[in-house]
């Protein structure tokens, strides 16, 4: 079932994230090359071509999630498009390790009322998840993950992770090695880098806001009436 998002200001009506500047809903658009690369101190510019499709009312400033990472665009020529990644986004992303012609997930920032087909992201990576294993069946790829204890409470059996920008349900997990799974269906392969990915790559890893305040929520319950 997909949700429709309501900006609307009326106390009465739902508003999601108040004040937020972007959202993306999950749903990888397009999958393209970086066009070329070019490291200096503390930062990485790279660029890619923007599908025709998705440069609808694309300016200087706006918000593109690049392997589910929220970037600005820093410059518009022709079709290509261009981001800055500082430090802190390269020291806990896969952006460090993009070069020329490799395959990127593509989503522009989703407009008020937008279809929410996966769920709702702020483009906000806490860490990367490496592959550690690939199991491949008939019209399924089953992917499992070694994540971090760190982030790991909040990964939940049927839950909501986003891995490179797209929105995906666990499908299980084992929190005493940190690892967790998911299935891929043809059409995500076909839409998404997940194909291509190998043992030993990393995926970009946002977990689900709502799920964090609920964990964090109930820990700081516990721990101030029951001191556990």
């Amino acid at each position: 079932m997909s949700l429709q998002l309501n900006w609307k200001t009326d106390e009465s009506n739902w508003v999601w994230n108040a004040g937020a500047k972007q959202m993306y809903t999950g749903i990888v658009q397009a999958m393209v090359p970086v066009k070329f690369t070019s490291e200096a101190a503390g930062l990485l510019t790279f660029g890619i071509d923007l599908p025709e499709a998705l440069q609808g009312d694309l300016e200087r400033g706006a918000s593109v999630a690049i392997n589910g990472c929220c970037f600005t665009v820093t410059t518009i020529e022709a079709d290509e498009i261009q981001f800055d990644a500082i430090a802190e986004t390269l020291a806990i992303t896969n952006i460090k390790y993009l070069a020329p012609g490799k395959e990127v997930n593509v989503e522009r920032s989703a407009k008020p009322d937008a279809e929410v087909g996966g769920h709702i992201l702020s483009g906000h990576i806490v860490d990367t998840a490496e592959v550690i294993r690939i199991e491949d069946e008939e019209n399924n790829r089953h992917m499992t993950f070694k994540g971090h204890p760190d982030w790991m409470k909040y990964v939940f059996n049927k839950g909501f992770l986003a891995l490179n920008g797209c929105s995906l349900t666990v499908a299980a997990i084992d929190q005493e090695k940190s690892e967790f799974s998911i299935n891929l269906i043809p059409e995500t392969l076909k839409r998404t880098n997940f194909s291509l990915l190998a043992l030993g790559d990393e995926v970009n890893v946002e977990i689900d806001q709502q799920t964090q305040v609920i964990v964090e929520t109930v820990e700081r319950v516990m721990r101030d009436r029951y001191n556990v």
